[in-house]
């Protein structure tokens, strides 16, 4: 009662001779005042402490003083066989106290999420600049100055704007014409028009100047975002039924079954193949809904939505529980493997309904499109066909009454 009735010191007094006080930076009670010195102390190392405990099992601030001994059956103590209630052994049940409802953190649902039909993506765009190795290689929509110290007159271009290269990737210069000009480096450019220009000067001494390049990531990134830039250069993007998405500069891109890594590796090779400097970044914004439908001798029959990791009676009690007249020895699951084939099993969940069995081997994780069908008992097919022949069968046509006069 002395943490209770003792005030801030016999709190104090009260955790500094329990077993985490250590931790807590308290090495003896104090039975007199305290200062602000200890408390500054004490508060300083409670932050502390609560931020360390928070993954570990019964980490809640203030254990309880009344520990609870818990018997459980733990299946990863059986070899790989179904436990009974005779298994039962000292088990850490209750080890989260009132944090249970937030439960640990557990291990991760998949090892790697790979998309579907459905999955909704987000593309960021990113426009680098960048060019990881090689000279860059002019194309369309570029704008070079082109100048001649030999004759002023040859100049195409300014600094403000250069002189363009058209869609089919020539130029046209003065005395010459045309030039082809895309696929080239500056330089490559400047040795073509100087061997050119030789033929009418002794030394033309041509010069280059790039005033405007990677012109084609500017156009897809205005595609994504706009000309002005004020909007998020991201694109949304829905995986299609065909497992196709579509971006610009690259169109059609088949994805279906690709993970988030291999996604953004394949549309940077499709997009280094048209333009450098643009990286990109896919997000999954939302997975497809996951469905499973669950029918038979169940209180609300039809498809629920699989928002996390779901069991079979997870589901059977989604749609309101079995009803009495269910089968559920012979529960039926039908599922649809990778490549759409058929299978299916037989589970026998009667034990577990009645508690009888504390790890039950028929409780499975169901998968999206699995069919789950509680069937009739014997008793419960008697009675339907019985009522069928009888009540809306014999009885309807030829109505008659037994009298036992």
């Amino acid at each position: 009662m002395t943490a209770c009735g003792g005030g801030l010191n016999g709190w104090i007094t009260a955790h500094a001779q329990s077993p985490g006080s250590a931790a807590l930076g308290i090495g003896v009670a104090q039975d007199g005042p305290v200062t602000n010195e200890m408390l500054g102390q004490f508060g300083s190392t409670v932050s502390e402490t609560e931020c360390g405990c928070r993954n570990v099992p019964g980490g809640y601030p203030c254990q309880g003083g009344c520990p609870k001994c818990m018997m459980a059956v733990d299946c990863q103590d059986q070899c790989g066989q179904e436990g009974r209630w005779r298994d039962m052994a000292p088990q850490p049940f209750d080890a989260y106290g009132p944090g249970g409802y937030a439960g640990p953190s557990r291990y991760a649902h998949l090892s790697e999420y790979r998309l579907r039909p459905n999955d909704q993506l987000q593309v960021i765009y990113l426009i680098t600049r960048r060019q990881d190795q090689g000279d860059y290689r002019l194309a369309p929509g570029d704008e070079v100055l082109i100048e001649s110290v030999a004759d002023p007159d040859l100049t195409r271009g300014t600094l403000e704007r250069g002189l363009v290269i058209q869609p089919d990737g020539t130029i046209t210069v003065r005395l010459l014409g045309q030039i082809h000009a895309a696929g080239l480096t500056v330089s490559q450019l400047r040795q073509v028009l100087e061997t050119s220009y030789k033929k009418l000067y002794d030394e033309p001494s041509i010069d280059v100047t790039p005033v405007r390049t990677n012109t084609l990531a500017d156009d897809i990134r205005n595609a994504v975002g706009g000309a002005s830039g004020l909007q998020q250069q991201a694109l949304n993007v829905t995986v299609m039924p065909d497992g196709k998405i579509r971006l610009p500069g690259i169109g059609g891109l088949c994805v279906q079954g690709f993970s988030l890594p291999e996604l953004k590796k394949e549309i940077n090779l499709r997009y280094r193949e048209l333009v450098v400097g643009l990286e990109t970044e896919p997000i999954l914004t939302q997975q497809a809904n996951h469905f499973v439908n669950v029918l038979g001798q169940v209180a609300a029959p039809g498809r629920i939505q699989l928002e996390g990791p779901t069991t079979v009676l997870a589901a059977i009690a989604q749609s309101g529980g079995h009803l009495p007249g269910g089968n559920m020895r012979q529960v039926v699951v039908f599922r649809r493997a990778e490549d759409w084939r058929l299978i299916s099993t037989m589970l026998d969940l009667q034990g577990a309904v009645y508690g009888k069995r504390p790890t039950p081997a028929d409780e499975i994780w169901l998968r999206d499109g699995d069919v789950i069908i509680v069937p009739d008992k014997p008793i419960q097919r008697l009675d339907n066909w019985l009522a069928l022949v009888f009540t809306n069968g014999v009885y309807r046509v030829a109505p008659f009454n037994f009298d036992g006069r």
